[in-house]
């Protein structure tokens, strides 16, 4: 039995937090699942630091860190173990780190919907420029990039994430949920079922709006294996 390493790690921690992606993976090339989920655990890691509760500075410290790495990984050097896949990729990773301080803005309450969306507008450009070239594919719209990491964002952090135009002035509980379902409603309608994007793209978006439908709904709702196996192939589709 081989030794896990601290590559493995990254990699099942993103897999943990979207087991829906043991199922949907049939649809992506074998050779290329390991690169696909090292990108998306790279994503994730910034969605951590975007939805960081608490202190923020250690956040921002690595968010630094980051920066410095992505530029690094143009300059063709690492020392992140999600280099060891990504970091040969010939991105435009320069474009990324220059775009990752938004994050920090984007943590903010925003004033509305819109406000949402553009405070991550640099950073979902540039995720999508790289994106293309990681997975070898027509780019995805960055404003559903943004969409996707609202999403994820509500779901992290609740109430915090709503704008101020979707909030309730009692700050009630009852008003609070009302203004979590009405944001997940309006992140669904700006979101297509079906997304342009390299076909993994395609299928994570899928399985991340498959999870905000119920919110919207007010509901817990578990998605089924046969239901995921059916949005990923719609998603794989395209």
């Amino acid at each position: 039995m081989s030794t896990p390493t601290a590559l493995d790690s990254f990699l099942d921690k993103w897999r943990q937090r979207w087991p829906e992606w043991a199922v949907a993976e049939v649809f992506v090339p074998q050779e290329g699942r390991d690169r696909v989920v090292a990108w998306f655990a790279l994503l994730q890691e910034f969605d951590d630091i975007l939805n960081i509760a608490g202190d923020p500075l250690p956040a921002d410290a690595k968010l630094g860190w980051w920066a410095t790495e992505l530029s690094d990984w143009a300059g063709q050097r690492s020392r992140h173990p999600l280099g060891r896949i990504l970091q040969p990729v010939p991105a435009p990773w320069e474009r990324l780190a220059a775009a990752l301080p938004d994050l920090v803005a984007a943590r903010a309450r925003a004033a509305d919907p819109q406000a949402a969306v553009v405070a991550l507008e640099r950073y979902a450009t540039a995720v999508a420029e790289v994106e293309a070239v990681v997975l070898d594919g027509r780019a995805a719209q960055p404003r559903q990039l943004a969409t996707q990491v609202l999403a994820q964002r509500l779901s992290e952090v609740g109430q915090a994430a709503v704008p101020l135009s979707l909030l309730d002035g009692d700050g009630g509980t009852a008003a609070a949920e009302r203004a979590q379902r009405d944001w997940a409603k309006a992140l669904l309608d700006g979101w297509p079922a079906r997304i342009a994007g390299p076909r993994p793209r395609r299928i994570w978006a899928a399985l991340a709006r498959g999870r905000l439908r119920p919110q919207a709904a007010g509901k817990r709702v578990a998605a089924s294996p046969v239901g995921i196996l059916w949005t990923a192939w719609r998603a794989a589709r395209g």
